[in-house]
């Protein structure tokens, strides 16, 4: 098939490049024309793993090409993608109109009838507005079918979740159109039945409703692990408790700092706007989004009292090493990042933040541009992991890296500052991936999420056990 994607961000990217190595014939557009020149010569804007390779073998077998805008010669494509963003509104709303835009400039230029594939998550209702906007636009004789198919892309493992997905979910009034997605999901198909066929509205709201409840499984264990801290339990005996239900499962169930990246936040904030135009109050949507926000000051407040013995002290004079930037491991996208949120809170009151992460550094300093211009120097990243502890008063693990797990405590406490007599230096896991007993052997006080500062008597699990978020 000749596929036309418009959108050559995350969403775009990986989509078009998984189709054109199923052998399709792909074009992906873009209307910066600095990321298409980038893509065009083999260099690709996001970090995520093996993608690179896959975007440079098949531009160089000539199915992938990027352009800014849909050439003649593609107007007669058999089916257009739409993946471009939808971001949040002041109200949480989601941002429709470059979906839109982009249904109008397929309209204009398509000259036989296709499909149009809405992989963007939208509210519900979208592809039938979509299919409204589009009707009154196309050439005589062409019809364009709008079919929602949204994404289920993990960031820092894309490449996989598109050659073995969990679910394909097609949205499709006709059994044209639903016949086209079916042959062209076939080879993802060969080891089993994957297709989820349903109305748009119903594969629209799929999108939310999923992302929504993964949201809610990790802040119901974050409010747990709140509670740990005062209760005295442990959350890693709490998880295994919870997650031997087979009912409940264990994926998920990880404490730490609070979910960020671009669907949970937004996805969460989404499905709540649209319970209230439609008069349906999204209660545990809403509980979702305020415990997410509540752990985050949970931990600012935690690093506080480490590093002033109370909640709400002067940071003056402190600096607070950062390991991981980024949202999550295997990508550099640090939108509503744990690491984000806490940079700004200690810089604010006086700290100095010295962060690392393998990919996330310059988008982290983007990030925080307003902060470093008020405070030149509150917050720099470097490039060396253990440089970053060079001299600070305390560590602060935020992102689960490999390259993190297994650090030498050691060389850690040997680089932290000397605190005051009596003490030891500090190391904060937010991730819960050290085992307090390592750190403490090392002569380094241990302060996790819902765990004795101690040591817990529950023994961590493997880093490589964990299901990233």
């Amino acid at each position: 098939m000749r596929l036309v994607v418009v959108g050559a961000g995350y969403v775009g990217l990986v989509t078009g490049t998984g189709l054109s190595d199923l052998g399709h014939e792909v074009l992906v557009i873009d209307r910066e024309p600095s990321k298409v020149e980038q893509l065009a010569a083999g260099n690709i804007p996001i970090y995520e793993p093996g993608l690179g390779d896959l975007v440079r073998r098949n531009k160089r077998n000539g199915r992938l090409t990027f352009a800014t805008e849909i050439p003649q010669e593609w107007a007669a494509a058999d089916a257009f993608f739409i993946a471009v963003g939808t971001p949040a509104s002041p109200d949480g709303a989601a941002d429709t109109s470059a979906v839109f835009d982009a249904a109008s400039a397929i309209a204009k230029i398509a000259l036989r009838s296709a499909i149009v594939v809405v992989k963007s998550t939208v509210p519900v209702g979208t592809c039938d507005a979509v299919q409204a906007h589009i009707d009154g636009g196309t050439r005589q004789g062409v019809e364009l079918e709008v079919v929602s198919n949204p994404e289920f892309l993990k960031e820092g493992d894309a490449v996989n979740d598109f050659f073995r997905p969990e679910r394909i979910v097609v949205g499709a009034r006709s059994e044209g159109a639903r016949r086209a997605l079916r042959a062209l999901y076939a080879p993802l198909q060969l080891s089993g039945e994957r297709l989820v066929i349903t109305d748009p509205r119903s594969s629209e709201l799929i999108k939310y409703a999923a992302n929504t409840m993964l949201a809610m499984r990790v802040s119901f264990m974050n409010e747990l692990s709140r509670l740990c801290h005062a209760t005295g339990a442990d959350i890693h005996a709490v998880r295994l408790g919870v997650g031997s239900d087979s009912r409940i499962g264990k994926k998920f169930l990880y404490s730490g700092p609070g979910y960020g990246g671009s669907c949970f936040p937004k996805d969460v904030q989404a499905l709540l706007h649209l319970g209230k135009v439609h008069g349906i109050p999204m209660r545990l949507a809403e509980a979702t989004h305020q415990a997410n926000e509540e752990q985050g000051d949970f931990l600012a407040h935690l690093v506080e009292r480490m590093l002033t013995g109370t909640s709400g002290g002067s940071l003056a004079g402190k600096t607070v090493a950062f390991w991981g930037l980024a949202f999550k491991p295997e990508t550099d996208d640090v939108r509503d990042a744990p690491s984000v949120r806490l940079a700004r809170h200690l810089a604010m009151r006086g700290a100095r933040v010295v962060g690392h992460d393998p990919e996330a550094g310059p988008n982290f300093l983007r990030a925080l541009s307003d902060v470093t211009a008020a405070r030149p120097g509150s917050i720099v990243t470097v490039d060396k992991d253990y440089d970053a502890v060079e001299g600070a008063d305390a560590l602060v693990l935020l992102t689960e890296w490999r390259s993190y797990r297994a650090p030498n405590f050691a060389e850690v406490k040997k680089r932290l500052a000397t605190p005051q007599a009596g003490q030891s230096p500090v190391v904060f896991d937010a991730r819960n991936i050290w085992r307090p007993s390592e750190v403490l052997a090392a002569g380094l006080r241990y302060q996790g999420i819902g765990v004795p500062s101690t040591g817990s008597t529950v023994a961590t699990p493997p880093a490589s056990s964990r299901a990233l978020s």
